[in-house]
């Protein structure tokens, strides 16, 4: 169970959260929904106990049970005592540490049988099968099969692991756990439809309470049953699923609109009336001032309306003209270790094509990028750009974000020479007011997509390689950038998941992975889209 009262949070001098107290009992499915920079991640951090230095809070916040939390952005090395995949899922129960204290208990018991040897080594033994230590191997086995994560790579350093291996391996972890209250950071974020089906069936089985945050509109509707709205610093409660809630937040936006529309009208009828009265007899001037403390009031307690949440736009300038071939990729192999993801990659790419990178997860879509950025080195080929071609990189982890520059220090020396034209563009890009003077660490990861897509808006770049460019966008933001690439002139080579951004991107030619694979776009090659 949680239990809020009067919680309010602030951050550079914006009111993210307006004193609010809510409470979820056990076992409720709860969403929370807004738009990218509302404040919901910093929300469930709060919910956690994290009071960051940024941050101004006030009110208090009670978790009744065990809290296990699936976060954003993975935790780097893991969290096992080991770098591995499963030692960072058996970590939620602390079996990775309990399997090494008995393994060293065991050698200490084969050295020296002593009574103290025999007590060390049974009490972890008890501790271990208690905690299901002996079904761990099947349990983990089941998670895997569920995920679509072939268990060999729980055995490899979860650094080597891609995006949407390692979001897997996170999620095993939080369900491995089995805790009472499930607090959830965009679950869905790199999965397949099968391992989302999997996800949504696991959540609705689960007995305990859930907090999701989650831009997948299926598994809002599927899994929940109660939405958190947070707008404009004030958290609306809806019984339902998704679908009601917008129902519902529709209703509440015409009723307070049609309440103060009628309120608005009485105020502006007394105040005529009372107006009309000063100045003539005695009596007349006291009813004035009896309508004139009726006129204040109402304007005292006056339906409040919640502003509509506006449109979502982007824009790119339009791009230079490059040479007819944009980029030869020749021959491009890639490995880490022993594991070889690229063989032999090679294709061109000519002036305003629209290229799909597709296939599993793993197979090396994120490492091609990459090394067609010049961000990392391939283990042979060669990629060369063509004549007059600019290139810009939005990578799937933000790695050319500086998080110890200020937003806005991220557009200098880009097209923009001044402060205003640059905080104009990021305002554009939803990072108006005070966000332009955070540090990219302060940012929600849409907030920090965001930011990469307003870099490549203030570039002169023709050429766009894009990894993952919808993660973490909310709904609104995605259709904004889908429209924003179908406009656009340049040439575009991409990563993506996100089935309703493919088709608005409409692609010329696929890259097939792995069987590095050239061909021109068909259009069952979408249904591969979600396949990952």
């Amino acid at each position: 169970m949680l239990i809020v009262r009067d919680l309010t949070i602030e951050i550079g001098g914006r009111e993210l959260l307006r004193p609010s107290s809510f409470t979820v009992g056990d076992g409720e499915k709860v969403g929370l929904v807004g738009r990218n920079g509302a404040g919901k991640s910093t929300l469930l951090g709060v919910l956690r106990g994290e009071r960051a230095a940024h941050l101004r809070v006030s009110g208090s916040v009670q978790f009744q049970g065990r809290l296990g939390y699936l976060p954003q952005e993975p935790v780097p090395g893991g969290l096992g005592v080991e770098p591995i995949g499963l030692a960072h899922v058996l970590s939620a129960r602390g079996l990775d540490r309990l399997d090494a204290e008995m393994q060293s208990a065991r050698h200490a018991l084969a050295d020296d049988p002593s009574t103290e040897a025999i007590e060390a080594f049974t009490s972890r033994e008890a501790e271990f099968a208690a905690l299901g230590g002996y079904e761990a191997e099947s349990d983990v086995a089941r998670l895997a099969a569920g995920l679509g994560l072939d268990e060999g790579l729980l055995l490899e350093d979860v650094g080597s692991l891609s995006g949407g291996q390692r979001r897997r391996v996170d999620l095993m972890r939080v369900l491995y756990e089995q805790p009472d209250v499930m607090v959830l950071d965009e679950p869905t974020n790199h999965l397949d439809m099968a391992a989302k089906r999997w996800l949504f069936a696991e959540l609705a089985r689960f007995p305990g309470t859930v907090i999701v945050i989650s831009h997948d509109l299926p598994l809002l509707d599927q899994a929940i049953d109660r939405v958190l709205a947070l707008r404009d610093g004030l958290l609306h409660d809806y019984p339902g699923n998704y679908s009601h809630f917008l129902e519902q937040d529709e209703a509440r936006q015409i009723a307070e609109e049609k309440s103060a529309a009628a309120e608005g009208a009485e105020i502006h009828r007394l105040k005529t009336l009372a107006d009309s009265m000063r100045g003539q007899t005695e009596a007349r001037a006291r009813k004035a001032k009896v309508l004139d403390r009726r006129v204040a009031r109402l304007q005292a307690s006056r339906t409040e309306v919640s502003r509509r949440e506006r449109a979502v736009t982007f824009n790119l300038p339009d791009p230079p003209r490059s040479g007819d071939v944009a980029l030869t990729v020749e021959g491009v192999s890639v490995r880490y270790g022993s594991l070889e993801v690229l063989r032999s990659s090679s294709f061109i790419v000519r002036r305003g094509d629209r290229i799909l990178v597709v296939g599993r997860n793993g197979a090396g879509k994120s490492s091609l990028l990459r090394c067609l950025a010049g961000v990392q080195s391939a283990h042979a080929g060669t990629v060369r750009l063509g004549a007059n071609v600019t290139l810009g990189y939005f990578a799937q982890e933000h790695e050319q974000l500086d998080f110890d520059k200020s937003v806005l220090a991220h557009l200098d020396g880009s097209t923009l020479p001044t402060d205003l034209e640059r905080r104009k563009l990021l305002g554009a890009f939803g990072l108006s007011g005070g966000a332009a003077d955070q540090r990219p660490g302060t940012l929600s990861g849409g907030e920090r997509a965001k930011l990469a897509l307003a870099m490549l808006a203030a570039s002169k770049a023709n050429l766009l390689l894009l990894d993952e460019p919808t993660n973490n966008l909310d709904p609104a933001s995605v259709d904004a950038l889908g429209n924003l690439l179908h406009r656009w002139k340049g040439t575009i080579l991409a990563v993506s998941h996100e089935r309703a951004f493919v088709e608005a991107l409409e692609p010329t030619h696929a890259v097939l992975l792995p069987e590095e694979y050239f061909d021109l776009w068909r259009p069952d090659y979408l249904d591969l889209v979600e396949r990952r």
